[in-house]
């Protein structure tokens, strides 16, 4: 019974190796024939230049992203000080003459930098003023018209 048994292992083993066999050789067709059609028409020469132009065109792009984001960066802060809110408010200093001739405008950037710049008109003169404006703020002392126009270019910028 020993030597039964023996046999049947022995057998087992082969069959089994044969199976593992039989299933290797059918992989090994299986990728080569898939290496094959991938391959059809070329040669490694091809191939190896398609890599190289491939890693060419891949370091060229990163050199184009990088610049990219250099002019992203500086376009940006150019951005932030370039005038972001403007407004004009009309008014009448004079209410017994003339109309709303007078203005006021408010010239600011992100960073609330700017100028605000006021016309007085009446019948015998015009006068104009310049004030300069940061953060919000101006040194000098803003009439009502020059605030209202500041805080409306302010929503804006």
């Amino acid at each position: 019974m020993n030597i039964k048994l023996d046999n049947i292992i022995f057998l087992a083993f082969f069959v089994l190796t044969g199976i593992a066999i039989i299933v290797g050789v059918i992989w090994v067709i299986k990728t080569e024939k898939r290496l094959k059609r991938f391959f059809i028409g070329k040669k490694a020469k091809d191939l190896e230049d398609t890599i190289i132009a491939l890693e060419s065109d891949i370091a060229k792009l990163k050199k184009s992203k990088e610049e990219h984001e250099k002019e992203l960066v500086l376009i940006n802060s150019k951005l932030k000080k370039s005038i972001r809110g403007l407004e004009t408010v009309r008014f009448n200093p004079f209410p017994d003459q003339g109309s709303n001739q007078s203005f006021a405008i408010g010239l600011l950037n992100e960073e609330g930098d700017g100028v605000v710049i006021s016309s007085l008109y009446s019948r015998e003169r015009m006068s104009v003023f310049a004030k300069p404006v940061k953060k919000g703020k101006s040194e000098y002392e803003l009439t009502a018209e020059e605030k209202e126009t500041l805080k409306r270019a302010e929503v804006h910028a």
